[in-house]
C-alpha cells in the first residue's frame, strides 16, 4: 500500500521502500542528481568513509568515539540497523530523532522530482543532509554495499578505510577477492590517505591507489597494533606508539579494527591528544559484535556475523576465550549467503547446532537452511521457525558454564537482542 503523504517514521520508511522498482540499483547518477538538487556539499568539516567486507560498524565506532573523546562533534552514519532505524545516524553520540529524520526525508522527497531513490538512497542523502545542518568537525560514513557504486560514494572523504576484502555479495561484486577489492577500491581518492586493515590487500586495491596517488597506510606494515598482555596493547607507527587499554568489544579481530581506526584519524590534518586514543577505545561500544549476556550461568553471544570471513573471525575469538562447558550455536542465515562456509569455519569450535527460519525478503525457512547445509556438522541440528524459539530450546537445554552462539545475520542478531534484553 503506497502512503500518499507520510506523517510517521514508520510511514516513511514504507514510502520509500516503495520508490523504486529495486531493492539494490547500484549507481551514482541518480544519488547526485537529488544531492545537487539539495545542494549537499561536504558533510562535516572533515570525512572518513569505511569499506570493507567485515569490520565497518567497530571501526566506525572506534573512531567515531575517540574522535568524541578529543571533543570534536562527529556525525556518523552506518547500516543496517538493529532495532531502530534511528540507529543509522548519529550525532554527538545520540541516535537522530524521529522528527529529524521525517525532516529530512521530506528534504530529499522535495528534491528528488522525478527521479526515484532507493531506500539505502534516500537514507543516505537523509544523513547527509542532517550532517551538514549539524555544523560537524567529523563525519564518519560507512559504506552500504561495495563501495564504487554505493551512495556514500558521493562522498570525496578526506581519509578512505577498507578493513577487510573476503568473499560476500558475489552477485553484486564479484566471484573472488580482486574482483571484489577493485569495487571496494572506488571509495579511494586521488592524493588522499587510504587505511588499508589487512596487511595483504588484493593488488586491485592497491593497483587503484597507486594509480591515483593515495597514500596507501597498510596494517601490519605502516602502522601496527603488539599486544602487552590481557588488559594492554600498543599501536604503533614509524613516528608515533601509545598503550592502550583492551578494547570493551571482545574478539581479537576487535584490536585490528581499533588500529584501523587510529591510523585513520591520524591521516587527517588534525592532532589528537594522547587520552582521546585511550578514552575512545575503552568506551566504543557497538550492539551485536559478540555482544554477551548472562542467563544463570550460561553465556550468551550475539553477532551479526554473515559470512565465512566473519564466521573465521567467531572461531577465533571463541577459542581465544574457550567456555567451561559445551558451545551451542543457533544459526539463521539469509538465502544469498554462504552457510556452509559459514559452518565449516565455525565446525571445530560447536558441539550444537540449532537452525532457525527467518522471514522478509531474502530469507529462508530453517527446512530450506538445512537443506542447504547438506554434508555439514551443521546438518543434523534442530529445526526452529523463529530465531528466539531457537534461543529459547539453546538455553532449555544448556547447563551452567555452556556458552550459545547466536548468529548469522543483523535479522538474527536483532530478534536475539530484543528478545534478550525484555525477556525476564
Amino acid at each position: 500500500m503506497t502512503i500518499a503523504h507520510p506523517q510517521t517514521l514508520t510511514d516513511w520508511l514504507t514510502y520509500i521502500e516503495q520508490q523504486h522498482p529495486a531493492t539494490i540499483d547500484m549507481g551514482l547518477d541518480r544519488v547526485r542528481t537529488v544531492a545537487q538538487a539539495m545542494g549537499l556539499g561536504a558533510p562535516a568539516t572533515r570525512s572518513i568513509v569505511v569499506g570493507g567486507t567485515n569490520g565497518k560498524g567497530s571501526t566506525v565506532a572506534f573512531i567515531e568515539a575517540i574522535a568524541r573523546a578529543a571533543g570534536w562533534k562527529v556525525g556518523a552514519y552506518t547500516s543496517p540497523h538493529l532495532l531502530r532505524y534511528n540507529e543509522r545516524v548519529r550525532i554527538d553520540g545520540q541516535d537522530v530523532a524521529d522528527e529529524d529524520l521525517i525532516a529530512a526525508f521530506a528534504a530529499v522527497e522535495q528534491a528528488r522530482g522525478q527521479t526515484t531513490l532507493t531506500y539505502f538512497e534516500y537514507g543516505t542523502l537523509a544523513a547527509l543532509h542532517l550532517f551538514a545542518a549539524a555544523g560537524l568537525d567529523l563525519a564518519v560514513l560507512e559504506v552500504g554495499l561495495g563501495g564504487r557504486l554505493d551512495a556514500v560514494n558521493i562522498v570525496d572523504a578526506d581519509v578512505a578505510v577498507i578493513t577487510t576484502v573476503d568473499i560476500d555479495h558475489s552477485d553484486w561484486l564479484g566471484e573472488d577477492r580482486e574482483a571484489i577489492g577493485a569495487e571496494k577500491a572506488g571509495i579511494i581518492r586521488g592524493w588522499k590517505p587510504v587505511i588499508l586493515g589487512e596487511t595483504d590487500p588484493p593488488s586491485s586495491v592497491l593497483a587503484r591507489a597507486y594509480v591515483l596517488g593515495a597514500n596507501a597506510i597498510r596494517g601490519g606494515s605502516d602502522f601496527f597494533a603488539d599486544v602487552i598482555d590481557a588488559q594492554h596493547w600498543r599501536w604503533r607507527d614509524v613516528g608515533f606508539r601509545i598503550e592502550l587499554p583492551t578494547p570493551a568489544l571482545r574478539g581479537p579481530i576487535q584490536l585490528r579494527n581499533a588500529a584501523s581506526a587510529i591510523a585513520a584519524l591520524r591521516a587527517l590534518d588534525k592532532p589528537l591528544p594522547r587520552a582521546a586514543f585511550v578514552e575512545g577505545v575503552a568506551n566504543a561500544r557497538i550492539r551485536g559484535r559478540l555482544h554477551a549476556f548472562d542467563r544463570d550461568g550460561v553465556e550468551v553471544l550475539v553477532d551479526v556475523g554473515h559470512n565465512p570471513q566473519a564466521a573465521r573471525e567467531l572461531a577465533t575469538a571463541l577459542k581465544a576465550a574457550p567456555a567451561a562447558g559445551r558451545t551451542v550455536a543457533v544459526f539463521a542465515a539469509l538465502q544469498d549467503k554462504d552457510a556452509a562456509g559459514v559452518v565449516e569455519a565455525l565446525a571445530t569450535e560447536v558441539q550444537a547446532w540449532h537452525l532457525a527460519g527467518l522471514e522478509g525478503a531474502r530469507a529462508q525457512s530453517a527446512e530450506a537452511l538445512q537443506a542447504r547445509l547438506a554434508g555439514t556438522v551443521a546438518a543434523d541440528g534442530s529445526r526452529h521457525p523463529r530465531v528466539t524459539d531457537a534461543l529459547q530450546q539453546a538455553l532449555r537445554d544448556a547447563q551452567p558454564g555452556d556458552r550459545v552462539l547466536v548468529f548469522g545475520s543483523f535479522h538474527t542478531a536483532a530478534q536475539a537482542l530484543q528478545w534478550l534484553e525484555t525477556a525476564p
